[in-house]
């Protein structure tokens, strides 16, 4: 088992995992208190249109993803401010006209030859060093506003009503947190793919929820969780040769439904 770690691919891989998964255990965190769920993933399925973009005129993907995300972020804070009733109906609205600009931009794409596969189901094992550079970078991004401004973000997170009387610019925090939201979103889509991606902030954070007092516990217990999932997940995908994103998404889901069973069993038993 221990000769896979020699290839380095595989360390790549497997340090990438570890790197998303603290964030996505910290902006998943984030997205739950907030309720965000449904507006993430219309962040991640928007941001196939940055991709789509991307290949057309031949730069970075994941710079392409990430303008794309962080547009859609900005644009749907603006309307969640504007049209807080009809917010389901907009993030909809972007959701579709995303993908649609991503397939429109990959059909007009001379010679096409990429694995689009790869892009909605994610791709790990591919993972370069110029990846592993700019997933890092946002990490340590998210580590230092999540510190800095860690007693705002919850005020904003748990009770905007009373985070306003106390002078806090709720509006300024909220895009921030989307924007954290979107640029999680696009380094997640490597490992786990744009369609899965929803998986990934939310499996691990749900169980941390139910095993954490504080929001910080719950960050911390989800990034564990999150980090067990990823890596369990890419060694049985490369044993059994299937999809990444796929088995890491299955494992998430096994765990949670194990601790589903373990908690309703545990409560019987008290009784």
């Amino acid at each position: 088992m221990m000769d896979i770690l020699t290839y380095t691919f595989m360390q790549n891989a497997i340090l990438v995992g570890v790197l998303v998964s603290i964030a996505a255990g910290i902006i998943g965190s984030l997205i739950v208190v907030n309720r965000m769920v449904f507006l993430a993933g219309g962040i991640a399925h928007t941001s196939y249109g940055g991709i789509g973009m991307a290949i057309y005129f031949g730069i970075p993907i994941f710079l392409g993803a990430s303008l794309f995300a962080v547009g859609a972020a900005l644009l749907l804070s603006f309307i969640s401010f504007k049209q807080k009733n009809r917010m389901d109906t907009f993030i909809g609205l972007i959701w579709a006209v995303g993908m649609a600009i991503g397939v429109i931009f990959v059909d007009l794409t001379p010679g096409y030859n990429v694995d689009l596969m790869s892009y909605l189901f994610g791709s790990i094992l591919a993972v370069s060093r110029d990846d592993i550079y700019f997933i890092a970078t946002l990490l340590v991004v998210i580590l230092f506003v999540v510190i800095i401004w860690h007693r705002d973000l919850l005020a904003v997170s748990y009770d905007s009503e009373y985070a306003s009387l106390r002078g806090i610019n709720v509006k300024v925090f909220y895009t921030l947190i989307l924007l954290l939201c979107s640029l999680t979103v696009v380094i997640s889509i490597k490992v786990v793919g744009l369609i899965l991606v929803i998986a990934l902030l939310t499996i691990p954070v749900y169980i941390a929820e139910k095993l954490s007092a504080s929001l910080f516990q719950m960050m911390a217990i989800s990034s564990v969780l999150s980090i067990v999932f990823t890596l369990g997940g890419l060694f049985i995908s490369y044993y059994f040769n299937i999809t990444s994103g796929a088995s890491i998404i299955m494992v998430s889901a096994t765990s949670m439904g194990l601790y589903l069973l373990g908690d309703k069993v545990l409560k019987m038993s008290h009784r």
